[in-house]
């Protein structure tokens, strides 16, 4: 069975190339097919127990919904609810599910989804709309909520790709459905693909008849019948971004730096991969007399019986041996530092080859300057986590990262899991800075930040469905572990 992701990634690539120069568009239905609702019902049903003191909904989660929004009463019968309790819920529940707060706060997007949008939106002469049952009343808060959802992913929806139902209409939805479709196509559109959750609602566009319209199916929560699917869609679940952005289209100029590059294994499994920067952390061994590779300085993770390492001196012969590029992170400064940079010269690296990063408190204004006076063309990076208080305060956070480039700084690193990471990288791009991204946990992450496009990303390379197997920096003295598992 070919995978529904496939088939859309397959088939946009065919329509571009059938068309190439045309303004090409997939339409997405909004709810149940973007947006699990099951949160909103969640939210306002446990918004009653709030309001009135009441605990018929503590124990429900999402798991347990498996009814449509629009059919609250299926749900409501599960519980032993007294019969004016039941009315009073169900009342309170419709008054209130497309209230502007609960659109506002309780709508959440399926895992995967924005991923696929921002991936077309990126490409060229690609555009997203929406077609939706929501009615016209709703749009300024529909707009405002997605774009909301959005901007963690660089999304944004534009309100002349939103086609709405009129408020007045009472018709069947799957009429509204193709009204979508032929308005769009009308504004010049050529569209190739229309996602809905509703059986119902993809039969009526499959009337149509047009052949390039791929039709996709979501197999969510809908309320019409699946015996309603029309023959020619293709059904699915996840939402999976690696079908569209496989390693062969990472962008050219994304340099990918494999984390912590401290052990033999995974030095193995760095210099045999295709990847340019290894990232070696660069530490001093319990004695104080030879530069070691650990994460960890020992004050933070003390020796353990039978650990040992790999030296900064044997990492990098085996690097300029491959003609691999080095990212050095220092754990430790001062006198390491120069140390460190004795071994490097040894091994005549160009400077184009060299990474230097650290925390600032490490890699101070002298050894900063320094660096940058003498590799010329070296990448001089510290991380700005520390900074993320400043988001409030633009211009100060703009006037701290201007004094640092004049230092010579000419890359700042984000990590990818902090909530501020995204605001951090917008402000930087808009300032002109380079920006690496680092504290990416798996290929999902991996692939969402490639579409931020970043100058840079640093991760362990834990990728089994690219044939990647990194072990990690043995943070904490924890590694990545891999089970063989038996073919289909």
């Amino acid at each position: 069975m070919i995978d529904w992701m496939a088939k859309l990634a397959t088939h946009y690539a065919q329509m571009r190339q059938k068309y190439p120069d045309d303004q090409l568009l997939i339409v997405f239905d909004i709810d149940g097919t973007m947006l699990d609702l099951r949160h909103m019902m969640l939210h306002v049903l446990q918004g009653y127990d709030r309001a009135h003191s009441t605990a018929y909904f503590q124990d429900l989660t999402l798991n347990d919904i498996d009814v449509h929004e629009y059919v609250i009463d299926r749900l409501l019968a599960r519980f032993p609810l007294p019969e004016q309790a039941y009315v009073e819920i169900e009342q309170w529940y419709r008054a209130r599910y497309w209230s502007s707060e609960t659109i506002e706060v309780s709508h959440y997007a399926y895992p995967g989804v924005m991923d696929i949008i921002r991936w077309f939106q990126l490409q060229p002469h690609t555009h997203v709309a929406l077609n939706t049952g929501r009615y016209e009343v709703l749009r300024a808060d529909t707009l405002r909520s997605l774009n909301r959802l959005g901007q963690a992913y660089n999304v944004q929806f534009r309100d002349d790709q939103l086609f709405m139902r009129a408020d007045e209409w009472t018709e069947a939805l799957s009429i509204r459905k193709i009204a979508g479709i032929r308005h769009f196509q009308a504004q010049g559109y050529r569209i190739f693909a229309f996602v809905e959750n509703e059986p119902a609602n993809l039969a009526a566009v499959a009337s149509l008849q047009d052949d390039d319209i791929l039709l996709l199916h979501p197999d969510t929560i809908y309320l019409s019948g699946l015996a309603e699917l029309p023959p020619n869609v293709f059904q699915g679940v996840t939402y999976d971004l690696t079908e569209f952005l496989p390693e062969t289209a990472l962008p050219a100029d994304l340099q990918l730096i494999w984390h912590g590059v401290n052990d033999p294994i995974n030095l193995r499994q760095f210099l045999s991969s295709a990847i340019e920067w290894a990232e070696f952390d660069v530490n001093v061994d319990p004695t104080g007399q030879t530069l070691i590779l650990r994460h960890d300085t020992f004050a933070e993770r003390p020796y353990a019986e039978g650990e040992c390492w790999l030296t900064l001196e044997a990492a990098l012969a085996q690097a300029r041996q491959w003609n691999k590029a080095v990212k050095l992170d220092f754990k430790v400064g001062g006198d390491w530092i120069e140390q460190t940079l004795a071994v490097v010269e040894k091994y005549g690296f160009a400077n184009t080859q060299l990474w230097f990063n650290g925390e600032v408190a490490l890699l101070d204004e002298s050894w900063i300057r320094h660096l940058a006076k003498t590799y010329p063309g070296a990448i001089v990076q510290i991380p700005i986590g520390f900074l993320r208080q400043l988001l409030s305060k633009p211009t100060a956070l703009r006037s701290q990262i201007e004094s640092y480039r004049t230092w010579g700084i000419n890359r700042f690193s984000v990590n990818w899991t902090q909530p501020e990471a995204r605001q951090l990288f917008a402000h930087l791009t808009e300032w002109g800075c380079e920006v690496n991204f680092y504290g990416i946990p798996d290929l999902a992450a991996f692939l969402q930040a490639v579409l931020w496009q970043a100058r840079s990303l640093t991760c362990d390379f834990n990728f089994p469905k690219w044939g990647y197997y990194g072990r990690g920096s043995g943070h904490q003295g924890l590694y990545h572990q891999y089970t063989l598992l038996p073919t289909e």
